[in-house]
This record gives C-alpha cells, structure tokens and sequence, in this order.
C-alpha cells in the first residue's frame, strides 16, 4: 500500500530518510520485528542524540538526529510491507516525535544558554509548521486514489482499533496524542478552513512545503549543531514560522477549491 497515487508523487524534501528506512524494513520483513519495535529504536536514536547535544559531541548529535530520520521512516514501511497497519504504531509514532523535539530544543536551551521563553516559541513554531504540513499532506492523502487513509483529516473520536490492535491501547494513545496536537491543529484548522475543499494540491506545492516537514527540520537542526550555531538554532525556527503565512497564501490565492 502507497501513500500516494503515482500521479500525486512529489518530491518530499523531508523525506532524504525513506530509502535507509525502505532498506531497513526489508530486512526486517521475514522477521519478529514489527512496526512498535521499529518506533521504540527511532525512540532510543532520539535520546542518544540528547545525550550527545548535553555532552556538546555535536557530530554525534548530528548523525542520531540523521538516523533517527531514517529509522522512523522505516516503521509505516514495514507497517506496509507486512500489511499490518495500526492506530497504536501511528499515535505512538506521533507523540514520540513531539516528546522528542521538545526535548532536543529543552537540551539546546540548557546547552547554549538560550533563554527559555525563546526556546518554548521555538518548540511551538516548530509545531505550528510541522502541523501545515501534516494538515495538507493528510488531505492529500485522503483525496489521492489508493492512497493512505490511516491518517484522518479531522479526529475528532476515538477510531475503532484495526486487526492485532486492542481498542484500549487505542484510546489511552489517541487521548494522549490529542493533548499533544489538538491545539496545535485547531489553529492550523482555524487559520486555513477551506483547505479540504481543494481538490488536490500539485506537486510543486507539496515540495515547497516539505521544507517544513519533520526530517527537514531535524536535517537543520543537524546541520547547525556541528557548525557552532547552537545559539541561533532557537531564535531560527521563531523566524522560520513565518513562512506559515506565505504558505497559506499561496494555498488561499492559488490553489483555490
């Protein structure tokens, strides 16, 4: 099962990880590994790069954050490749995300001395912007033909668990992945309404907007660690939120229902 119908394929900035995890998930295919082992590694990946940002061993920081990239693509690959998709594999992979990202940008601030309220802006425009991106790709994914429904445009409700899944485990993790998000997309919701209606968004649309996907993101964070750039991680992605606004309008104007 693909995300995308063929024809709705773009080039996802965010996405340098999929081959390693697509290679990664083939080699677990024939194995006992599942989906919830793979996001429980991707996890591990996390809390070794936050070691290693405490311990100011940037390179080291870079290559977790890197391969955590990589590894957390790998999970819905062999959700796929095994047929088994799953509520708990998706919730779980979500909320380890925002738990790890609030942690990497927690460590930075106590690392460089970065002053807190900077480094909380920071976490939410991080937030803000990886939840646009969510919020169109999911819609797309809705739309596109074949394509992936795991993922819903608007939860408002506790899903029925799918096959291998308990509806307990279910619950507890969509309650707790809609602490960490509900308010996140209401006001990605409240800011662009209308965006459901568009029929489909074409591929340079999806690609320019892929610079505000997880991987992207973390490739930046990445790549300034072993610079020195430490300090102006935090003050970077507060400026970088504003690309929000030029996004959406480009959608409003546009790509218009």
């Amino acid at each position: 099962m693909s995300k995308l119908h063929a024809s709705d394929k773009f080039l996802d900035l965010s996405d340098y990880g999929r081959s390693f995890g697509r290679f990664f998930a083939l080699q677990l295919k024939e194995t006992s590994f599942t989906p919830i082992h793979v996001t429980l590694l991707f996890g591990l990946s996390g809390l070794l790069a936050l070691y290693s940002i405490w311990n100011q061993s940037y390179i080291a920081a870079a290559f977790f954050i890197v391969l955590k990239s990589g590894i957390d693509a790998a999970d819905g690959e062999l959700a796929r490749l095994k047929k088994t998709p799953s509520y708990v594999g998706r919730y779980l992979d979500s909320i380890f995300d925002i738990v790890l990202n609030f942690l990497f940008l927690m460590m930075i601030c106590y690392v460089s001395k970065t002053a807190f309220w900077v480094a909380l802006l920071a976490f939410i425009g991080l937030q803000l912007q990886g939840t646009l991106y969510n919020y169109y790709y999911v819609i797309l994914r809705n739309k596109s033909v074949g394509g992936d429904t795991t993922s819903k445009i608007f939860e408002y409700k506790t899903p029925k668990a799918l096959p291998g899944e308990t509806q307990k485990a279910v619950a507890i993790l969509f309650g707790l992945y809609t602490i960490c998000y509900g308010a996140f997309d209401k006001i990605i919701h409240t800011l662009d309404p209308e965006a459901y209606k568009v029929k489909t968004f074409p591929n340079w649309f999806m690609t320019l907007l892929s610079v505000y996907g997880l991987g992207f993101q973390l490739l930046i964070i990445a790549l300034m660690l072993p610079l020195g750039w430490i300090d102006y991680i935090a003050p970077f992605f507060i400026g970088y939120s504003s690309l929000l606004f030029i996004l959406i309008g480009i959608r409003k104007t546009v790509l218009k229902p």
